[in-house]
């Protein structure tokens, strides 16, 4: 049975950073904690964020890794109980709100994350005691403030999914003048993300037609904007395109990811300095190929749907999809392929085997077999 859930409390305008302190006093955190990282403290945007706070000042963390680990979240989540916090406020990219996430669960719940992993059966363990959350991104790319999961990297190296409906933000507060000063192959990798979000759950096979339309005028906005906001980043317009497109991307993806998601995760567990969102726009391209092959892509027209919404011509068959996908992450300046990020053939077998074991390998339209994933991973280099 399909499940149709929406319930996060969504502000997304410019300057939407002033509801801050009266979402707080709707939810009910009268000192929470502060989730960033040091870039965006660096480049003044958690300050902007500070501003909108009149309470006492709060306790901070803005340590959190590219790629948010068990052991960060151990640190932040000492923080949290040492200042009796009641809630956190997440302020930055997908990394400091899924590590927010973990903090939730870390801070009220006993044991390690790993017990609590989407793939160990440990989401029905996270309970209604998780550390309440409001969700403040400065990219636009991950959806993390509209979704129920995390991505964290555990103890033993594994890059693991954290599932529940209790992790959901409490309030999301998408404000695009936020994002204005990213830098420009930062805005290309996190809106590639967006992207394959929206591409990606809508060749899910599952059942669920509201993510289906929430997809496809998500990438409608994406696609059709993301160039203008990586160079031309200081347009307002744009941004908020893109930002709706993130938005509208984790919406969607309720209904359920597949490989491309499998084989970043896969990777970026591996490989941490990877960017997630660039490894998402690398590898869509084999994996609209390898799924254009499943009966319900051509049973629905999926095909020329995701063509209608990205501008290109409805008869674009899967290989002209995924050229134009080439095409555009070259347009922004993001690698042709895993080669210019260092991935040597070499890793392949690690890569697959964790693949094989992703929460998102599941929900993928087409299984995927240890071969058909070498395959993608082929095409990618």
């Amino acid at each position: 049975m399909a499940l149709i859930q929406y319930l996060t409390h969504i502000h997304l305008e410019p300057g939407a950073r002033r509801l801050l302190m009266t979402e707080c006093e709707r939810v009910g955190m009268r000192r929470p904690l502060l989730v960033s990282d040091a870039g965006v403290k660096a480049a003044g945007v958690l300050a902007r964020v500070e501003q909108a706070w009149s309470g006492a000042p709060l306790p901070v963390f803005d340590a959190t890794p590219a790629n948010p680990t068990e052991a960060a979240v151990r640190e932040a989540a000492a923080l949290y109980r040492g200042a009796e916090c009641d809630g956190l406020i997440a302020v930055g990219g997908g990394s400091s709100l899924d590590l927010a996430k973990g903090v939730a669960i870390a801070a009220t719940h006993d044991g390690p994350l790993l017990r609590y992993a989407t793939i160990e059966g440990g989401s029905p363990r996270i309970t209604e005691r998780a550390a309440p959350l409001i969700a403040v991104p400065t990219t636009a790319g991950t959806g993390s403030e509209v979704a129920r999961g995390a991505i964290l990297i555990v103890d033993d190296g594994r890059k693991l999914g954290f599932h529940n409906w209790a992790l959901l933000p409490r309030s999301a507060i998408c404000d695009p003048e936020l994002t204005v000063g990213l830098p420009p192959l930062l805005t290309a990798a996190t809106g590639m993300d967006a992207i394959a979000h929206c591409m990606e759950t809508f060749m899910s096979a599952a059942f669920n037609p509201a993510a289906d339309g929430i997809a496809l005028e998500g990438l409608r906005r994406g696609w059709g904007q993301i160039e203008r906001a990586t160079h031309q980043g200081e347009d307002l317009a744009a941004r908020q395109d893109m930002m709706a497109a993130s938005t509208l991307g984790a919406l969607a993806f309720q209904k359920g990811l597949g490989c491309v998601h499998s084989l970043s995760h896969a990777l970026g567990g591996l490989n941490p300095r990877l960017h997630h969102g660039t490894l998402n726009a690398v590898f869509l391209p084999a994996v609209i190929r390898f799924n254009a092959q499943h009966d319900s892509l051509h049973r629905e027209h999926k095909i020329a749907r995701l063509a209608q919404a990205m501008g290109l011509p409805p008869r674009h068959n899967a290989d002209a999809l995924a050229e134009a996908v080439l095409a555009m992450n070259q347009r922004l300046g993001l690698p042709a392929g895993l080669a210019e990020l260092g991935v040597e053939p070499a890793l392949f077998d690690a890569v697959i085997e964790r693949a094989l074991q992703d929460h998102c390998h599941k929900t993928n339209p087409r299984e995927a077999s240890a071969e058909d994933y070498r395959d993608m991973l082929q095409q990618s280099l």
